[in-house]
């Protein structure tokens, strides 16, 4: 049925008996056990790159995998490794190939140890691949497989409607051996979009999810998913297409594991991004796009009235699914998802003051062709710098109550690894790059990294402190299950307050924060 949406009847006819081999279930397939909840309370993901801790001589997932158990064993029970496959642009998401491990990362070996103690979520770095990659060599040279892989366009198709999250051109010119060539670059003309008309294209990340299951990972990521499916004449984002693309997943996942996560990677308005759980069919969880910017600005502002209303907004995630909460991640703060959430002049007010914290702004070419501002790109631990009158000494204090306040909404909290370890601006590491997102990947010496943690008095050890102890304790209550019961309290602007309460009813929880930086009165 998921075929016949995307392809036609008579081409899932074509396609049912390759995709259920390439899934390999054993015989006879069993169907699903009757869904249950497969996250609790418990469950905390660290966002980490490979090699954001690195030990001379040593791949950067046993680097990993002995910090993390050193200092991270009753604080978090997964573990989100951004792309460890050999890239070669964007620090991982431009892949080269996919079955394989970049060799500063290590091995499958080390990837499957690190499944054994951690609930693994890898990147299926779905939309694009590099242009180093052998398919798209086999384009280049019309040869299989890769000769059709890749979405192709002309200079006369109108793509003037396109959604483009980059300011770089969306249609790139290459040489083949047949001649001249246009292919779709949403990110980039080394990120090269797939064309997923094609059904080989579906039938090889098939493979590829089946090859990773193997390896133990149990949450996929869809990096970029909402670009899937492209068509000159339209906006190319949230295709019907593309839902049952990520539907078709779910199903082969429950078939395969119904403990098997899907997480949709969606940086849009918040009305879209709601769009992929679905009808408890589609994504497992959602990243919840629209809390970063929200939170820092409330913090910025000393007022919660945006973040107060949309969370009365937000529908409670349904049976089966669960919201992703973060504030900070590898990429930037994503602005679009503030659309309709902030007016402009607040969102420029917000991107004013990042600026003098040190951040720069992203841009995007929206369809009226000029540029409009897609991310604030920032360590978190310097966006909590001061307000928007300037910083001041509650540094700390706002990063840990921004933490607070996520660790206890409904849905799972994933931390960035460079937020619990406290770590500023890696200017050094633009000025290299000159990439505005390297501002918030620094890759720490693993000595440097360790003497700072033990001094008591550096900011790192006392962000990593306060967030460790923070997810220590929200880990032992009921109350915190992703899905537990959220009520959102009325107690001002300058008082955030929920009310939690566990799935069996016998805890309750009041989380309440002060969002400004003098001493409040409040009458329960």
């Amino acid at each position: 049925a998921h075929l016949e949406l995307i392809y036609g009847e008579q081409e899932a006819q074509e396609l049912v008996a390759p995709v259920i081999e390439a899934m390999r279930y054993e015989s006879p397939v069993r169907e699903p056990k009757p869904y249950q909840d497969y996250w609790d309370e418990g469950d905390c993901w660290l966002i980490t790159y490979a090699t954001s801790v690195r030990e001379p001589d040593e791949p950067g997932l046993r680097t990993l995998k002995r910090f993390c158990d050193s200092h991270f064993s009753d604080a978090i029970n997964g573990l989100h490794v951004l792309p460890f496959y050999p890239y070669s642009s964007d620090d991982g998401f431009a892949v080269i190939d996919y079955l394989a491990v970049d060799d500063r990362a290590g091995t499958w070996e080390d990837v499957r140890e690190l499944a054994k103690k951690y609930r693994l979520m890898a990147d299926l770095v779905i939309n694009h691949a590099s242009s180093e990659s052998t398919w798209f060599q086999n384009f280049l040279s019309r040869t299989d497989p890769g000769k059709d892989y890749f979405k192709e366009t002309t200079p006369d198709e109108d793509v003037s409607q396109v959604s483009r999250p980059r300011s770089s051109p969306l249609r790139v010119k290459v040489e083949t051996n047949d001649g001249d060539r246009w292919v779709w670059c949403t990110f980039g003309p080394d990120q090269v979009d797939f064309d997923f008309g094609n059904p080989e294209v579906l039938l090889r990340f098939v493979e590829i999810v089946r090859f990773y299951l193997e390896q133990g990972v149990r949450v996929f990521r869809l990096d970029a998913v909402a670009f899937l499916w492209k068509d000159p004449g339209t906006t190319s984002m949230h295709d019907q297409r593309t839902h049952e693309i990520v539907k078709l997943f779910r199903t082969l996942v429950d078939f395969y594991d119904p403990s098997t996560m899907l997480i949709t990677e969606t940086n849009v308005p918040n009305r879209d991004n709601l769009t992929y759980f679905g009808n408890s069919n589609e994504a497992h969880a959602i990243y919840n796009f629209s809390l970063p910017p929200l939170l820092i600005f409330t913090l910025l502002t000393g007022n919660c009235r945006h973040l107060k209303t949309w969370m009365m907004s937000m529908p409670a995630a349904r049976h089966g699914t669960a919201y992703l909460n973060f504030i900070a991640s590898h990429d930037g703060i994503g602005l679009r998802p503030t659309d309709g959430l902030l007016s402009p002049a607040e969102r420029d007010q917000m991107l004013a003051t990042l600026g003098r914290f040190g951040g720069k702004i992203s841009m995007r070419t929206g369809p009226d062709g000029a540029p409009h501002p897609y991310e604030a790109n920032i360590s978190l631990i310097d966006a909590f710098a001061g307000t928007v009158d300037g910083r001041d000494e509650f540094q700390l204090e706002r990063f840990e109550c921004a933490h607070a306040i996520m660790l206890a909404l409904e849905g799972i909290p994933a931390i960035y690894i460079h937020s619990v370890l406290g770590t500023p601006n890696n200017d050094e590491g633009l000025a290299r790059t000159g990439r505005y997102r390297s501002i918030n990947r620094r890759r720490w010496s693993s000595e440097e990294l360790e003497a700072l943690l033990d001094d008591s008095s550096s900011l790192q050890s006392q962000a990593f402190q306060r967030l460790t102890s923070l997810l220590k304790l929200r880990r032992k209550q009921k109350a915190f299950h992703p899905n537990a019961i959220q009520f959102t309290m009325q107690l001002g602007l300058e008082i955030f307050g929920i009310w939690r309460q566990s799935i069996d009813r016998e805890q309750d929880i009041f989380c309440v924060s002060n969002v400004t930086r003098e001493p409040r009165d409040v009458k329960l």
